[in-house]
C-alpha cells in the first residue's frame, strides 16, 4: 500500500513539472475561467486529453519494455537525458527570468463552440504535448514497472487537478501568475524535479 502510494505520488509530482509552464494553453485555460465562459468544457477537455495521451504512453511504453526488457536500457538513457534537457532550461529562466508572467489577455468572451474548438487545437496540435505525455511520462512509468498505472493514475491526477485550478480559481491565481517572480519558483520547482527524475532514470538504465 505504501509502495502504492509512493508512486502514485512521484506520478503526481512529475506530471505536474510536466504541465506547469507558461504557455498558450495554460493561458487560454486561465482567460477563460477569468471569463467564466466555457469554464467545465475547456478543462474537461484539457484533463480528458492528457488522461488518453497519459494512458497512451503508460501502455505503449510498457508493453514494448515488456516485450524488450533491453528497450527499459535504451528507454532510461533517452527518457533521462530529455529530462536532464528540460531541468537545464528551468533552471535557465530561474536565472534568466521572462520580464512577464503568463499573459490572460486576448479576445472577448466568444462561442462555446469556438472555446471547445480552440482548446482542442491547442491540446492535439502541440507536438510538445506529445512529448511531455507519450514519451517522458511514459518514460519513467515504465521504470517503475507493474506499478507504472498507479504512477500514470498520479500523472492523470495531477493533470486533473492544475486545470481544474486554473479554470475554477482563475480570479484568485490571475494575480499570482501574472507575476514573472511566481514562475522563478515554479520553474526553480521544477527544474529540481526534472534533474533528479533524470538522473533517477539513467542511474537505473
Amino acid at each position: 500500500m505504501t509502495s502504492s502510494l509512493t508512486t502514485a505520488a512521484a506520478g503526481f509530482g512529475t506530471g505536474l513539472s510536466l504541465i506547469v509552464a507558461i504557455g498558450a494553453q495554460n493561458a487560454f485555460v486561465l482567460r477563460q475561467g477569468i471569463r467564466r465562459d466555457a469554464v467545465l468544457a475547456v478543462v474537461a477537455i484539457c484533463a480528458l486529453s492528457d488522461a488518453a495521451l497519459i494512458a497512451l504512453g503508460v501502455g505503449g511504453v510498457g508493453a514494448v519494455v515488456v516485450a524488450w526488457p533491453g528497450a527499459l536500457t535504451a528507454v532510461g538513457w533517452i527518457g533521462g537525458a530529455f529530462l536532464l534537457g528540460y531541468g537545464a532550461l528551468a533552471a535557465r529562466r530561474v536565472f534568466r527570468p521572462s520580464t512577464t508572467g503568463l499573459d490572460t489577455r486576448g479576445e472577448a468572451a466568444g462561442s462555446r463552440r469556438r472555446a471547445v474548438l480552440t482548446c482542442l487545437a491547442m491540446t492535439w496540435l502541440n507536438p510538445h504535448v506529445y512529448l511531455d505525455t507519450v514519451f517522458l511520462l511514459g518514460s519513467v512509468a515504465a521504470d517503475h514497472g507493474p506499478l507504472r498505472w498507479t504512477f500514470g493514475l498520479g500523472a492523470v491526477l495531477a493533470s486533473l487537478c492544475w486545470f481544474a485550478a486554473l479554470g475554477f480559481g482563475a480570479r484568485l491565481l490571475s494575480r499570482f501568475l501574472a507575476r514573472p517572480t511566481a514562475w522563478r519558483v515554479l520553474d526553480g520547482l521544477v527544474a529540481a524535479t526534472m534533474i533528479a527524475l533524470g538522473l533517477s532514470l539513467i542511474a537505473g538504465a
